[in-house]
């Protein structure tokens, strides 16, 4: 998916909001919004809009050459870390530890919206 968002943005240093590739997941319908990505820089920053009981999950395997802290922007958010429950508000920020399977999950009415910084090994 990354490769998808690549092109449209290391054109510029300065890269818009409106112009910020955007893409929504089919199943939990979460927005994923590519805040910044650079093939030369090992920073990556993504902005995700998690819908009101919504949740995404992801295998231990996507994880292996990255670091993440997840910061919450608004809402609550639930971080099920293999079985280490993180619950988080607005303000609140989490640094995933090893590779594990990953759950984002919204357990309330209002939508959630978090910022996942990315670090390339």
């Amino acid at each position: 998916m990354a490769a998808l968002f690549e092109v449209a943005s290391h054109s510029s240093r300065l890269q818009r909001a409106k112009d910020q590739p955007v893409w929504r997941d089919p199943k939990a319908a979460y927005l994923r919004r590519q805040v910044f990505l650079h093939p030369a820089n090992p920073l990556e920053l993504v902005e995700v809009e998690l819908p009101a009981n919504q949740e995404a999950g992801f295998p231990a395997s996507a994880y292996h050459l990255i670091r993440q802290v997840v910061w919450v922007i608004s809402g609550r958010l639930v971080l099920m870390e293999g079985t280490e429950r993180h619950e988080l508000a607005a303000g609140d920020r989490v640094e995933l530890g090893p590779p594990s399977d990953i759950v984002f999950r919204n357990e309330t009415a209002q939508p959630c919206r978090y910022l996942v910084a990315i670090a390339r090994r």
